[in-house]
């Protein structure tokens, strides 16, 4: 959904934004160069928790401001041609000491995954994690899926939940890789267990050393 940008002149509660820092739903750009790297911020605050892009800011919270007419094009570009499918997203345009600033606000997606399109044209759909945008597993792929499909599904407990289960036992904290080879289950039954675990909440996930790793929830 497209929104047309609103002049506003709060420097105070611009400069309260800056104060916060990046973390997990706040990103500063001290300028804009690249539309398709820029969706991939809006691919992961859609598919996390929200947040917002300030442009014209530096990583240190200084204002650069915004430079050009290309450079807000390439936000629209970001938002709207190169994520699929359209994040929602609303802008604010701060005149701040002669300087412009952005601000570019993405509402979590109810449509996950939202994908960023990436230079070789292959949609990657990210993840926000703290302050990073991170490429998001076949796990949280599947998890999106199970997510669309109609509620009170119920799980099947197979032979396979079982090997699964067990494994996930014998050792908390395993990469799907290290799943895959110690259950003797092909990947793709391993993913769509896992996602439907971590659906019902028996299974959690975190990012450890720039890898998903997969345990037991309460232990």
């Amino acid at each position: 959904m497209r929104n047309n940008a609103t002049i506003v002149s709060d420097r105070s509660y611009l400069a309260r934004l800056i104060q916060q820092g990046e973390h997990q739903q706040q990103d500063f750009k001290y300028k804009v160069q690249d539309a398709r790297k820029l969706a991939r911020s809006v691919s992961a605050f859609a598919n996390t928790d929200g947040g917002r892009l300030l442009i014209g800011v530096r990583d240190d919270g200084h204002l650069s401001g915004v430079r050009s007419e290309e450079e807000i094009y390439m936000m629209h570009q970001a938002a709207f041609k190169y994520c699929q499918p359209n994040a929602s997203i609303k802008f604010d345009t701060y005149n701040v000491y002669g300087r412009t600033i952005v601000v570019c606000t993405v509402s979590p997606s109810d449509r996950k995954p939202v994908f960023a399109i990436d230079y070789d044209d292959k949609p990657k759909a990210y993840i926000r994690i703290a302050d990073e945008n991170i490429v998001a597993s076949p796990v949280h792929l599947a998890v999106w899926r199970e997510e669309s499909s109609p509620k009170g599904r119920i799980m099947e407990y197979s032979d396979n939940e079982h090997k699964l289960m067990d494994t996930l036992k014998r050792q908390q904290w395993q990469t799907l890789n290290q799943i895959v080879r110690r259950s003797g289950l092909n990947r793709r039954r391993a993913v769509s267990i896992i996602a439907q675990l971590v659906r019902f909440r028996l299974v959690r996930w975190r990012f450890h050393d720039q890898c998903f790793a997969f345990g037991l929830s309460g232990e």
